[in-house]
């Protein structure tokens, strides 16, 4: 398994992961995300272009990611969040996950994707020595 493999496995294992992002001023923002996907090689997240947390990624593209497993592990990702505006990776995505059809469309003008790369996503566990891998 490929290190971007191995992360969007945890992900999907762990739905829910907390992304941090900087506002305007400066301060970090955190909120609950649960989109992971692979596409053409890359793991990426969705939001709506008319949100504040995409034009916090726009502004300022590294963010922060950090999810946590029912056995007491943990992961966090620190990578560059960029947007990929074909039509292709937003469907990809809502392909994916398709409860969110009800509230986006590969081509509404607000569904939008990112693909994180320069990233670096490290697995940590009470019980052992943190392990980096990066994509």
């Amino acid at each position: 398994m490929s290190a971007i493999e191995e992360v969007l496995a945890y992900l999907k294992k762990n739905p829910t992961y907390f992304l941090a992002t900087v506002d305007e001023e400066g301060n970090p923002q955190v909120r609950p995300f649960g989109t992971a996907t692979l596409f053409d090689g890359k793991l990426y997240i969705e939001t709506g272009r008319s949100k504040s947390v995409f034009k916090q990624m726009a502004a300022h593209p590294r963010v922060a990611m950090c999810a946590m497993d029912a056995e007491g592990g943990w992961l966090r990702i620190e990578a560059d969040a960029v947007e990929d505006d074909r039509l292709q990776a937003r469907q990809a995505l809502l392909d994916d996950y398709p409860e969110l059809k009800d509230m986006y469309a590969a081509d509404d003008g607000n569904c939008t994707v990112l693909a994180l790369t320069n990233a670096t996503a490290t697995f940590y566990s009470f019980a052992s020595e943190p392990r980096a891998v990066t994509f």
